[in-house]
């Protein structure tokens, strides 16, 4: 872990919040090990979530047909992105892990944080047609997901009334930090904080202390990699449907093969086999 550099992009409005104490020991933890940590507070930065053409200093190259991702691109390669865009880049290039901290709303991350993804991941810097999913342009970077839920784990389970979590992190983790190349590491969930009693919020923020000596150690989720596809229509290729084709479960959440879902492969390292 020594000499490692790990960003935190943290999104949330209280200093005495469990995401507030969950980010707090991660600093403390990681740079007891020697890690330089860097903090993004979304909201202490007042940072813009709506991506507009304001993002783009330079102005619009093709204002008759405005398309953000292209202009963002064009701007990136020029050096014309936002003050606040150009920074998160640059801390984005500099870490080894980058620890996402938030409370879960709607199934999903909070709109400020959705739209440091928006903004900052943009085309070019974050990923191109060519560099994704598995060839991704962070390929040598981790990422992982940190946040609290509302709602008891029992909630998330597969007869739990809001389904599925495997499901729910499918479009995070899969559509938003594998695409971009990241190795995924299994996310630390916080079941409900502020339902259970205060020892047990408390014994949370102890077993995310004890994983984070190792964190960076740790086997990345797995992804069916880009080579197990056909490069004209991104479809599986035949053998490795044939591959598969007696096996119990999917190849993941989302490539399921229309067979049962491989358990927890959202949650935990396991090994797809591929």
């Amino acid at each position: 872990m020594a000499s490692k550099t790990v960003l935190i992009v943290y999104a949330h409005q209280s200093l005495s919040s469990f995401n507030a104490a969950a980010k707090d020991a991660a600093v403390e933890v990681l740079t007891a090990q020697g890690c330089m940590v860097a903090v993004s507070d979304l909201y202490a930065m007042k940072f813009q979530a709506a991506a507009t053409a304001e993002d783009l200093i330079g102005g619009i190259q093709h204002p008759e047909h405005f398309c953000y991702a292209e202009e963002a691109k064009l701007a990136w390669e020029e050096g014309n992105l936002s003050i606040d865009i150009a920074e998160e880049q640059r801390k984005l290039n500099e870490a080894d892990l980058v620890i996402f901290q938030f409370p879960m709303y709607w199934f999903s991350v909070p709109a400020i944080m959705k739209g440091w993804i928006d903004r900052v991941l943009t085309l070019g810097f974050a990923f191109t047609q060519e560099k994704r999913y598995s060839e991704g342009l962070f390929k040598d970077k981790k990422a992982m997901l940190s946040f609290t839920t509302g709602s008891q784990e029992s909630m998330f389970s597969e007869n739990g009334i809001n389904g599925d979590m495997n499901v729910t992190l499918w479009p995070l983790q899969n559509g938003i930090l594998h695409y971009c190349g990241f190795q995924v590491l299994a996310p630390q969930i916080f079941w409900a904080p502020s339902s259970v009693p205060r020892d047990e919020c408390s014994g949370m923020l102890e077993r995310w202390r004890y994983r984070l000596w190792g964190l960076l150690g740790e086997e990345p989720l797995s992804f069916t990699p880009l080579e197990c596809f056909e490069k004209e229509g991104f479809q599986l290729k035949p053998e490795v449907q044939e591959q598969h084709a007696g096996q119990e479960f999917g190849l993941t959440v989302g490539i399921h093969l229309g067979k049962r879902l491989p358990p927890n492969s959202q949650m935990k390292s396991i090994k797809a086999g591929v």
